[in-house]
């Protein structure tokens, strides 16, 4: 994979490594946030006298604002330089966490939740740009880009098991005031060891930013609403309508902007609506599994939380083991393969998945198919990411990859909607393993989707220069 004409000189030897380390921890920082509350939600609403319906926008707060203004951080960060953009973004989400962290009122967490998602959309898109930028040649873009892959990949998982490690010994405020060091450091440091990135003059396509930013949080919420209030509710009927409204408007202006929020080009290349039409399908898969694991281990077999969080363990360490291969694998047997391959594994994961019964047991029935799930997941991550960037110029360097973590956002909240909705039709009250056959079969068939999706949009043997030497 190569971005063309990288804006800024990478940073001298010694301190590459460094770098990209510090660069890295802020990705795995925001990858985590998502989901690092999921197993501390019981203890967050006994504190802070949360109600059952208000508990659940401890999670969806964060991911509204994270969803609907990753395109416009994307496209900062191409206008005012990467390094710039990345430290406001860091800055605002270590503030908000501190804040978050502190919270006496479930408004105020809340609130704090909000903040948070506005500093990972300005800091996130930044990421994979500056992995880029400070690489000196194809086997070092191809290393950082592996490294940013699996970080990515495990972030959400290693969410649930240090969540449940810092809610079962310190407390649930922990996993908010984690970010405060972590990102502390990072912000104190970046500026040290990356130069900026060459900032592209241009005049900000305001109301593709206003319509990008309100259609991203209508579809978001709209998906939320699905899974709340059901499909045919008036509030998910009306986010769908207004998110499509708004989503023709913006490209109505993307069409007449001389430098538009998203170059819409972009969308025209098969291969990359492929990647965007597959990573969305099966991290949608990949997000359901999880918010479903946790309660099943919680709720079923009587797990603490900080023991439900280690028990995804495997799946983190699977995913971050097999990423460090995929590169010479999409070499060796090309794009369409892995992808293919990935989601009918993650299809036969969800198959185990639907399996689990009352009297089940952590293995077999759990790490058999979690097992199946990471290498899935593994094998479509990374050629789903490379095919996303593919050949993208360093002037949109920071859209594209807006663009590709809006995408991944998006596809999550799709996937705990649908896969919530079925199982809200199917589950018998008192017996919560009752309503699994049906939501984890209709998300085998899903990623079956993305199986035939990567097998038509996609070229046999189609390989990219990102391979490790």
């Amino acid at each position: 994979m190569a971005i063309s004409d990288r804006g800024s000189a990478p940073p001298a030897s010694g301190r590459r490594s460094l770098a990209l380390l510090t660069v890295l921890s802020a990705q795995f920082m925001l990858a985590m946030d998502l989901l690092i509350v999921v197993v501390a939600l019981p203890r967050i609403q006994t504190d802070l006298a949360f109600s059952p319906a208000a508990l659940t926008w401890v999670l969806n707060a964060f991911g509204l604002a994270f969803g609907g203004l990753l395109l416009l951080g994307g496209r900062l960060g191409d206008m005012l330089g990467q390094v710039r953009t990345f430290r406001a973004g860091i800055a605002v989400f270590v503030l908000a966490s501190l804040v978050g962290g502190l919270a006496e009122t479930s408004g105020i967490l809340v609130a704090a939740r909000v903040f948070q998602g506005i500093g990972a959309a300005l800091a996130g898109p930044s990421v994979l740009a500056l992995v880029m930028a400070m690489s000196r040649n194809a086997a070092e873009q191809a290393r950082g880009m592996s490294l940013f892959i699996a970080v990515s990949s495990v972030g959400a998982s290693a969410g649930l098991i240090l969540g449940g490690v810092l809610t079962e010994y310190l407390s649930w405020r922990w996993s908010l005031l984690i970010n405060v060091p972590v990102g502390s450091m990072v912000f104190a440091v970046i500026g040290r060891l990356v130069g900026e990135t060459h900032p592209k003059e241009a005049k900000l396509d305001v109301v593709g930013a206003i319509t990008a930013t309100l259609g991203s949080v209508a579809l978001v919420y709209g998906f939320i609403s699905a899974a709340e209030n059901g499909w045919s509710s008036a509030p998910t009927i009306l986010s769908f309508a207004a998110g499509a409204r708004l989503f023709v408007a913006f490209v109505r202006s993307a069409g007449r902007h001389l430098q538009p929020l998203l170059d819409l080009d972009l969308l025209r290349d098969r291969p990359r609506l492929g990647g965007l039409a597959v990573m969305a399908l099966i991290v949608g898969m990949h997000f359901s599994v999880l918010f479903t694991l946790v309660q099943y281990l919680q709720q079923v077999l009587g797990y603490t939380p900080l023991i439900a969080g280690l028990a995804c363990l495997p799946l983190t360490a699977t995913v971050f083991g097999i990423s460090q291969f995929v590169p010479r694998l999409i070499g060796r047997f090309g794009t369409r393969a892995l992808l293919v391959m990935g989601s009918l594994l993650v299809s036969v994961s969800l198959l185990g998945f639907a399996l689990l019964g009352d009297a089940g047991s952590y293995f077999p029935a759990v790490l058999i198919p979690l097992f199946v799930h990471a290498v899935g997941i593994a094998l479509v991550f990374a050629p789903g990411t490379v095919a996303i960037m593919e050949g993208v110029p360093v002037e949109h360097a920071g859209a594209a990859s807006g663009l590709l973590q809006m995408d991944q956002q998006i596809g999550g909240a799709l996937g705990i909607a649908v896969i919530t909705s079925i199982y809200t039709l199917a589950v018998e009250p008192g017996r919560y393993v009752s309503g699994l056959p049906a939501a984890f079969g209709v998300g085998a068939a899903i990623a079956s989707v993305a199986a035939i999706i990567a097998w038509r949009a996609f070229r046999p043997r189609t390989s990219t220069r990102l391979v490790t030497t």
